[in-house]
């Protein structure tokens, strides 16, 4: 099996995207460090890394809304991470279940004509 060391960027953070490991859903895009990973690990809930509170923040210790561990994988080029996780209740702090229940709008949020599709 191929090894290879994963890459932090020059805040020692990587990105991580959650998602359900039963129905593929994507829950959260968030910042993991080397102590969140391992906090991950020995507890079993995803913990990531809080850059607006310079935290770990533990998912759901707050809420009860814990985020538990299934795995983690490595992208190809070893710069982000793809956590599968079992959500004990909804991901989003606004309730949601996951944080991606917006649709995006060209026009309201960049002020751009979506293109035709097929075209």
């Amino acid at each position: 099996m191929e090894r290879s060391t994963i890459t932090f960027d020059e805040q020692g953070l990587i990105p991580a995207v959650v998602q359900h490991a039963e129905t593929g859903e994507v829950l959260v895009l968030a910042w993991m460090n080397r102590a969140s990973i391992e906090h991950t690990y020995r507890t079993g809930h995803i913990t990531f890394w809080s850059r607006s509170r310079d935290e770990l923040w533990e998912k759901g210790a707050t809420s009860g809304n814990y985020l538990d561990l299934v795995s983690i994988s490595k992208n190809c080029e070893a710069n982000s991470l793809l956590v599968k996780a079992l959500p004990q209740g909804p991901t989003c702090h606004t309730g949601n279940e996951t944080c991606y229940y917006r649709p995006f709008d060209p026009a309201a949020d960049l002020d751009i004509e979506a293109p035709v599709a097929g075209s």
